[in-house]
């Protein structure tokens, strides 16, 4: 997602050395007691019920062993969707469904000091970020624990238990976690007509990981029955801190076999407070496309 934009800044593309993240439950129980069914789906039905969200993210990714960060600004209009984005460093992205030949607006804000046209899902874009923008806001944590028509084993998407509350931010959130020490890398045999996509669908782990592990590139076909090392779930453990007054996640935390993949902290978050048009305009005064 945003790691695109540290990808952009030199300073960002060096080595962190950032601690392991932990997230510290409060003792007592809710004070309303809630279910886990309950609570996942007013989560699920906050997302899905999103027409507008303005936030801004700060986001810890590891990239072949180290940190990338970012801290963002979002302005997100769903139906149709149209994404605005930009982070500390001053790099803007603008994506606006049926323009732009399906392309991004990038501004780089370094040379050449002109204004790009990229793909979201291509390699440029792809590269040092585990997300496409068109994820932005809260489309990866759907992601999560949603089920499809592909995926086989529905066991990590049922591990997720209310544990309990958090501070966060200085206000009481719920806490969403799943614990799945079964958690490793498998070997799958690509099917007919196999994407990374369709691949990352059937295991609910994401893109990043398979072609990062299986040395493919963005927009690779996967030949039948290649061979394939692939996570059979999304992660080892799996915070996710929610709102319990907008029912949208502050905080997602993910723990694979080697630590800290990814964190999102999301704050000032302004849900369905219409967004005008301009504001996903290039020709906007305010940006610099």
């Amino acid at each position: 997602m945003t790691a695109f934009f540290a990808s952009l800044s030199p300073a960002l593309r060096r080595t962190l050395a950032l601690a392991p993240a932990t997230l510290l439950l409060a003792a007592a129980p809710a004070a309303a007691p809630i279910t886990t069914e309950q609570l996942t789906s007013r989560m699920s039905a906050a997302i899905e019920g999103l027409k507008y969200l303005r936030c801004t993210v700060k986001a810890q990714e590891r990239i072949e062993g180290s940190f990338h960060q970012a801290r963002s600004i979002m302005k997100i209009s769903y139906k149709p969707l149209r994404i605005y984005i930009k982070n500390q460093k001053g790099v803007e992205v603008l994506w606006v469904a049926g323009q732009n030949n399906g392309n991004a607006y990038v501004n780089p804000a370094a040379f050449p000091y002109v204004t790009l046209n990229l793909d979201p899902n291509a390699r440029l874009m792809r590269n040092n970020q585990h997300h496409t923008v068109l994820q932005a806001g809260f489309g990866t944590i759907a992601d999560l624990l949603q089920t499809t028509g592909l995926r086989q084993d529905l066991s990590f998407s049922r591990s997720f238990k209310y544990v309990g509350d958090s501070t966060v931010m200085g206000k009481i959130n719920y806490v969403l976690r799943s614990d799945y020490p079964q958690f490793r890398y498998v070997s799958y045999k690509a099917g007919r007509n196999e994407t990374i996509g369709s691949v990352a669908e059937r295991f609910g782990c994401g893109e990043y990981r398979i072609f990062t592990r299986n040395n493919l590139t963005i927009g690779d076909k996967i030949p039948e029955g290649t061979i394939l090392q692939v996570p059979n779930a999304y992660g080892r453990r799996t915070i996710v801190c929610i709102d319990p007054k907008t029912y949208l996640p502050t905080v997602v935390q993910v723990n694979d076999d080697k630590g800290l993949f990814e964190k999102f902290d999301f704050s000032e978050v302004v849900p369905n407070q219409p967004i005008p048009a301009e504001e996903f305009s290039k020709d906007n005064k305010g940006y610099h496309f």
